[in-house]
């Protein structure tokens, strides 16, 4: 059995089905009520006059839905398990790198809606680039803000993991299990699952979770600078009358956005052609520089990550927007799961079984479909 792991829990019964029923309507897909993994504690069987249905258990290579929130609900800032709002304030630098960013973006949407207004461009043109500008800063803002993978204090390695090795790794600055391809971030101050590299320009790190949003900052960054390129070489190179002429103060304004756009259009594909090795190798920007300094690059056995574990699986319409990715096993693509969420699905699943199986069996061997489920629970 696969996990899919959407954590979108609130306080109270009818916020879940609102959320839930939002969720659904974004990803497409209509999922019945017994598919989610979640228990209702308020519930009553004295007002609803039965029980409370249970999930049915999954076939192999099936998927359920866990909508319960581990997560704080404390409006506050940073990086820390108890904060709610993922957010790094700790590095100043990255601060300032980061508000450039916006500042660089928005900057030449500005100079490309003056040449619009002085009719130096089509207004469409102008449209379509203040509209990659737009989708550009809210996949920064998106990388930015989102947990890029942090491996919490009670995660515990999976029920694989635990076969194939009878120890693991721990992180000595968070005192905590470390799962394979993650690294402990300095700024941070976390450990990431996967992580890639800590990026200044986000002021984020780049890791499992916020991997996605990365990749689409760069590619429609990449797109905004080749896009300007191409419309000041077509009107610098081929504009031969006064009716696609610059105005004269807008034209300094371009030459200066020309220079930062060669510069964006280079470190860009630069970055692109970096993220897409990585994935094509599963070997990240940290491990490939510990593995040249050590010369052991050729004995690398790492498997290249697939572009479910980066995109997810809610579907192809969604890849393009800066919207949490859908994983099909979370705890696979994390390297970690946590104690709370096996003894959920550990008591959901004795409970379905034990509903399907007859009356004179259901005393006998736990209720458990299988003997998975039992090797998956940490205590």
């Amino acid at each position: 059995m696969v996990a899919v792991k959407r954590e979108i829990g609130t306080s109270s019964s009818s916020g879940r089905s609102l959320m839930r029923s939002c969720l659904d309507a974004a990803c497409g897909c209509q999922i019945d009520s017994s598919e989610y993994l979640e228990y209702d504690y308020t519930y009553k069987e004295a007002r609803h006059g039965k029980p409370q249905p249970l999930p049915r258990i999954r076939a192999p290579g099936e998927h359920y839905i866990d909508t319960h929130n581990d997560d704080p609900w404390s409006f506050s800032f940073g990086t820390g398990e108890e904060k709610g709002i993922w957010m790094n304030s700790g590095d100043q630098a990255g601060s300032i790198m980061a508000t450039l960013v916006w500042l660089l973006m928005t900057y030449s949407a500005v100079t490309v809606t003056l040449l619009t207004v002085t009719e130096g461009i089509h207004p469409v043109l102008g449209m379509i680039y203040t509209l990659l500008c737009a989708m550009a800063l809210a996949c920064h803002a998106k990388t930015s803000l989102t947990d890029p993978g942090s491996v919490p204090r009670a995660a515990v390695p999976q029920e694989e993991q635990r076969r194939e090795s009878p120890s693991h790794s721990m992180c000595g600055q968070c005192q905590t299990f470390k799962p394979p391809m993650s690294h402990h971030c300095r700024i941070c101050n976390r450990c990431v699952s996967r992580m890639d590299h800590h990026c200044p320009w986000m002021n984020n790190c780049v890791g499992a979770a916020n991997l996605k949003h990365f990749i689409l900052f760069l590619i429609y960054t990449w797109t905004c600078a080749a896009y300007s390129l191409v419309l000041f070489g077509w009107n610098y190179f081929f504009c031969a009358d006064e009716d696609c002429t610059f105005h004269v103060v807008v034209i300094h304004l371009v030459r200066a956005m020309t220079f930062l756009c060669i510069g964006a259009f280079l470190f860009t594909s630069s970055m692109l052609m970096n993220v897409t090795y990585g994935l094509m190798t599963g070997i990240g920007t940290i491990d490939r520089l510990k593995k040249k300094a050590t010369n052991t690059m050729s004995q690398s056995d790492e498997e290249p990550i697939a572009l479910k574990d980066v995109f997810g699986i809610a579907g192809f319409h969604t890849w393009p927007f800066p919207i949490d990715p859908v994983f099909d096993d979370y705890d696979r693509v994390m390297g970690y799961s946590t104690p709370q969420r096996l003894v959920r699905e550990q008591q959901f699943m004795e409970q379905a079984a034990c509903v399907c199986m007859p009356v004179g069996q259901q005393g006998a061997g736990g209720g458990l479909p299988s003997s998975k489920w039992n090797d998956s629970h940490p205590l």
